[in-house]
Formats: C-alpha cells, structure tokens, sequence
C-alpha cells in the first residue's frame, strides 16, 4: 500500500470514528425506552462479543490471552474499564435527560481537560497558547457557574472521566493490542454489566426482547457502535500523524451538539451559547498551536547528506 492510499484510509477511518461518535445521540434515541442503567449493561456485554469476533476472525485471540498473564497491564486496564464506563453512564444518561449538549460540552472541553492532565501526570509543559487556551475553557465554566447558579457537573464530568481513560491509556501505549486491550478492559467491568442487568430484571423493567422485533435490533448494535469506533480510531491514529487526528476529534461533539438541537431540541439560554463561544474560540487557538508546532518541528528537521 502507497503512502497516499495509506493516508486515505486513515481519514476514511478516522471520519467513520468521530462520525459513529457524532451520531451516537440519535443511536441512543431509537433506544428508548430503554434505561441508562440496562444500555450500559448491554453496551459491555455486547462489546465483549464484538471484540472477541474481531480477535478469532483476525487470529489475535493470542493476545488477549497474554495481556491476561501481564498482571499490571491488566490492572491498569481495568482502571480503564471502570472510567470508559463511568463515560458511557454519564453521556447516555445526558441523553436520557434530554440534555445532549451537556455532553457535547464535556467532549469540546475533553482535548483541554487532557492538556491540564498531561502537565499534572506526565510533566508536560504547555506552550504560551496552550496556556491561553486552557484559560479559556475555565472561563466558559465560570460563565456557567455564573448563569446556572452551580458547575456543570455532568459536562465536567464527562470530560474529566474521558481524559483520565486517555491517561491510562496513554501509559500503556505502544504495548497493548487495541482491540485485546478493549477486550480486557470490557471483560473486567463485565461482572459489574451482570449485576446491573439483573437489578433491571429484577424491577421488571428489561425492555430487550419485550418491546418490538426493531427495538431488539437497534440493541443488539449496542455492541458494534460502542467497539467499532475504537478499532476504526486505532487504525486511524497508526496512519495519520497527531495533528490530523486532533482535527478531526472536534468532529463528534459538533454532531452532538446539532443532533441536540435539532433532534432533542434542548434550550440553550444565553449564558450557554456564551460558553460554548468560549470553548469554540479556545479549541482554535488549541488547533493553531498544534498547527504551528508541527510546521516548526518540520522546519527543524535537518536533511540527512546524500538524501
């Protein structure tokens, strides 16, 4: 495969990742009437499937198997699995709360929320703009707090819990198989699925099987929608550099935000669009300094003699 067409399919990759991630609202409208609590169990278990066909059909069960004799590794991704699943209850309990751009908030504010991380954890330094963009993503919270009285805790929330996954995930880079590390990460949190779905049988309120032969279906993608952006996303990040990625990571709440909107119809007081027009100024001051960094590291780059 040429370099060219290589780069192809990593933005054809890329787009269908943040584009599945985009659309995950309405995904999550055709679930009704189904709870957060039975989604996010089937999301988990569902994914284990997923994940374990991808693994046989590819002839990498042997991977997953020796992530499983690496007692850290596994520990670490378990810490990953209990933060991945504390996201998927926070958004899709947005959702259910008919508030969808709460959640889109939390992802706008994700990149940022990982640059504060990434200097807290790792001893990165931010770049003057970096500083100004994180600045102004704590301002958009204080027109928030402003307006609403408290924090927005579930957009916070949502970010803080996504950028601690990028965290862990983070420290065990370039070691872990990502679709064996998924697997893992799945498998552990699954005996918490297990509980959560017999509390729902238990109040008689599963709605799997019990609603129509359409609703059934559209659960069962549960699986697919929840693990394939992820193996599209790893695809998509071995073929890109980072720049392109984190253009296209703006893709998802973008969809959500108008999916809010139009489909959810969500009010958006004044104190809101302000904050969001803060948050949208700091991811482009975020993208220029990317942008600006990547030209001056290229320009650095010293020919080797005879190349």
């Amino acid at each position: 495969m040429t370099q060219r067409s290589d780069r192809a399919v990593g933005i054809t990759h890329a787009l269908f990742a943040y584009g599945i991630w985009g659309i995950l609202p309405i995904y999550l409208w055709f679930t009704r009437p189904t709870g957060t609590v039975e989604l996010i169990a089937w999301r988990v278990l569902l994914s284990v499937v997923f994940c374990a066909a991808v693994l046989l059909i590819t002839r990498r069960w042997a991977r997953f198997t020796a992530l499983l004799r690496d007692r850290r590794t596994v520990l670490l991704l378990a810490l990953a699995g209990v933060l991945v699943l504390g996201n998927w209850l926070l958004y899709v309990w947005s959702v259910e709360l008919n508030k969808p751009l709460e959640g889109a908030l939390g992802y706008y504010l994700n990149p940022l929320m990982s640059m504060l991380f990434g200097m807290l954890v790792f001893g990165e330094r931010l770049r003057p703009l970096q500083v100004l963009a994180l600045g102004l993503a704590v301002a958009a919270v204080v027109v928030l707090i402003v307006g609403y009285g408290s924090p927005p805790w579930l957009s916070l929330s949502i970010s803080i819990t996504f950028a601690l996954y990028g965290v862990v995930k983070k420290a065990i880079s370039g070691r872990v198989d990502p679709v064996a590390g998924f697997m893992v990460e799945t498998v552990m949190v699954t005996p918490v699925a297990v509980v959560l779905l017999a509390l729902v049988i238990a109040q008689g309120s599963l709605t799997f099987g019990t609603i129509s032969p359409g609703h059934t279906v559209v659960l069962l993608f549960a699986g697919v929608i929840t693990s394939l952006p992820l193996v599209l996303f790893a695809s998509a990040s071995a073929k890109l550099p980072l720049i392109e990625i984190g253009f296209f990571q703006f893709l998802a709440p973008t969809l959500q935000f108008i999916a809010g909107l139009v489909l959810f119809r969500e009010h958006m007081p004044v104190e809101r669009w302000i904050a969001f027009g803060i948050v949208w100024v700091a991811l482009t001051v975020f993208v220029a300094d990317m942008v600006r960094n990547l030209r001056a590291s290229r320009n650095l780059v010293v020919p080797t003699p005879g190349a």
